[in-house]
């Protein structure tokens, strides 16, 4: 079967002009050989019967001599009889027996080689009927095979010439048929090329009618050919001019966010300052409540912008992941501390199930994930709560953040994902006006492509959703360092009385709010709008700030990494034992690689007083241990 088939692969990679030929060549070729193979034994057969026709012949002329001598016993007369048997053509050997099979008489050629023989035996038959003996003639068969070898030689020459013929005919009458097939096929090639397929006329009726075909199919072809490429040509320059207005479009708008963030970032960030300041020693209940109304629309103005700043830092490629091993429970209670409240305010539930699981990932970047995923939920959960868990699976971990909320819809599921796309609340999620930008789930997408994670989403409207969160394993840890827990009991302290902070920014309404705020924690500012200012304070100061605080963009297009730089060069400036903060509104992709590359802890704006001294605290015990190194 293997064998079969290898053999019609094998014609199947022939020309069509070598198959043809092929095809003439072999049924010749056995005819031929079957009707001379045929013709040849025949006359084969018929030689070695003639050939045995002569030894009887020769047998009988003996016996008949020896008739006498064998009823005298004369030894002598027999052998004379045999030897004179010996003389006709091609016999090689007689013999006489008795009755008895005695041989009285035995002649052989001694003159010629001994070759293959046919014998034959015949009686002596004496006067009286009976039998008194035989004789045996051996006939040689050289001339059969001379013969055979002469045939042979006869049916090689003739098979060759008739094979010649047969080819040379069927190589004509190949080239005759496959040519016009042969120009057929390059005109195909031409015609896949777009170039003149037409052929010319010629050969037999039928072929000549498959050429006249071919050349109207060839033309209908070309026209269409052209057709198409005359719509894809407009089409194409159609799609690059909506790609080139899309893009116009979506530079505008990169541009017009980046803008009118850093510009309504800037009075945010100032409202934030005084919203805190203001209920600094106020006991009035009423401007207590109103103060806190105010603080209500500056924290959803400040989850909007962050939303829209972290998509723009994942748009600006400055997010890159730092794997580190830490316990999940971290992070688990900084998620409980955050968010516990916001719960209790709007009377949900929070739990957060305690875990002894490590993971190996990006604290930050899992932090944003799970925060926006937990900010998410209890915006669209009117009853019940919301629950955040962990359970290894397999070698990793898996970080399943649980609601009771209004769920989303199967044909929903599969586009939340998507920037800006929201699902329009209804009933008491309307009305409590729980609606964001669209860009919570899809920032965590993104920043879970970044760690080469994914997350999975199951929900059932009215019923609730679930999200997964797959991360790393790691080893559990030895305890954290005397260090690491001096930085922790600094970042719990609250105070900062008597710690000098250099606040540089030009806005004169953020200066006046971060020295409100900074002084009623007890510290002493020393505020700047310029370059020129800060320099002019260093030079009067007896020892450089303990922490300086500054904005990226100062007037006449300063900057704020360049004033802080200044301020290291300067004789009697900060170093390693002032703690640096950078405080900023942009969103602008160039901007935000600028500050990621500048290794100092950034603020985006606007800021709340808690993230701010947390951030002076932790920044403070850095420097600490730097000092102490």
């Amino acid at each position: 079967m293997n064998w079969n088939f290898r053999v019609l692969r094998g014609l199947a990679r022939l020309t069509f002009a070598q198959q043809l030929i092929l095809l003439a060549l072999v049924p010749a070729a056995l005819a031929t050989v079957a009707a001379i193979t045929v013709l040849t034994r025949q006359h084969l057969g018929n030689l070695t019967e003639l050939m045995r026709a002569n030894a009887q012949t020769v047998a009988l002329q003996v016996a008949t001599v020896a008739q006498a001598p064998l009823a005298r016993m004369d030894r002598r007369a027999l052998a004379r009889t045999a030897q004179s048997g010996t003389y006709q053509p091609n016999v090689q050997q007689v013999q006489i027996w008795t009755e008895d099979g005695e041989i009285v008489a035995n002649s052989e050629t001694v003159d010629r080689a001994r070759a293959d023989g046919l014998q034959v035996v015949v009686p002596i038959v004496g006067d009286d009927g009976r039998h008194n003996g035989q004789v045996m003639v051996e006939m040689s068969l050289a001339a059969v095979e001379s013969a055979r070898r002469s045939v042979w030689f006869n049916v090689g020459l003739v098979l060759a010439i008739s094979l010649f013929g047969v080819s040379l005919a069927g190589w004509w009458a190949a080239r005759r048929i496959s040519e016009p097939i042969r120009a057929l096929g390059k005109a195909v090639d031409r015609l896949g090329a777009g170039e003149d397929a037409s052929v010319a006329i010629e050969g037999t009726s039928e072929v000549r009618h498959l050429q006249h075909g071919f050349n109207q199919a060839a033309r209908a072809l070309a026209e269409s050919h052209r057709l198409l490429q005359s719509r894809i040509n407009e089409a194409t320059a159609e799609l690059a001019r909506k790609n080139q207005q899309l893009e116009v479009a979506s530079q505008a708008k990169t541009r017009l966010l980046a803008a009118a963030s850093h510009d309504l970032r800037q009075p945010l960030h100032a409202l934030t300052l005084f919203s805190d300041g203001l209920a600094n020693g106020e006991h009035d209940p009423v401007k207590l409540q109103r103060i806190g109304h105010i603080r209500e629309c500056v924290d959803s103005l400040d989850r909007l912008f962050s939303e829209l700043l972290n998509l723009s830092q994942l748009d600006a490629g400055v997010l890159q992941p730092q794997w580190i091993d830490f316990p999940l429970d971290r992070l688990f209670d900084e998620i409980s501390r955050n968010f516990r409240p916001v719960a209790e305010q709007q009377c949900l539930r929070l739990v957060v199930r305690k875990t002894d699981m490590w993971v190996r990932c990006d604290y930050v970047m899992l932090s944003r994930i799970l925060n926006n995923l937990v900010s998410n939920s209890l915006r669209h959960t009117i009853e019940g709560g919301v629950l955040i868990g962990a359970r290894r699976r397999g070698r990793g971990v898996r970080i399943d953040v649980v609601d009771t909320g209004v769920g989303i819809a199967a044909q929903h599921q599969a586009r939340v994902f998507e920037e800006f796309y929201q699902v329009e609340p209804t009933g008491r999620q309307a009305a409590r006006g729980a609606r964001g930008m669209g860009l919570g789930l899809a920032t965590v997408q993104r920043l879970a492509e970044l760690l080469n994670t994914r997350v999975e989403l199951s929900s059932k409207l009215h019923k609730g959703t679930c999200v997964r969160v797959l991360v790393r394993s790691a080893p559990a840890a030895l305890p954290p360092a005397a260090g690491s827990q001096a930085v922790a009991a600094v970042e719990e302290e609250e105070s900062l009385a008597n710690v000098r902070i250099l606040v540089i920014d030009d806005e004169r309404t953020i200066l006046e709010g971060l020295t409100v705020v900074l002084s009623n924690w007890g510290a002493e500012v020393l505020p700047a709008q310029t370059r020129a200012e800060a320099l002019a304070l260093a030079d009067t100061w007896e020892q450089p700030p303990d922490v300086v605080i500054s904005d990226l963009l100062l007037q006449g297009g300063d900057n704020g990494l360049d004033v802080i730089a200044a301020l290291e060069r300067h004789p009697r400036g900060i170093g390693v034992g002032t703690a640096r903060l950078l405080v900023t509104g942009e969103t602008k992709p160039d901007r935000l690689r600028e500050v990621a590359s500048a290794g100092i802890t950034v603020l985006y704006k606007p800021v709340s007083p808690r993230v701010l001294r947390q951030a002076i605290q932790t920044q403070r015990a850095v420097a600490a241990l730097a000092v102490g190194a």
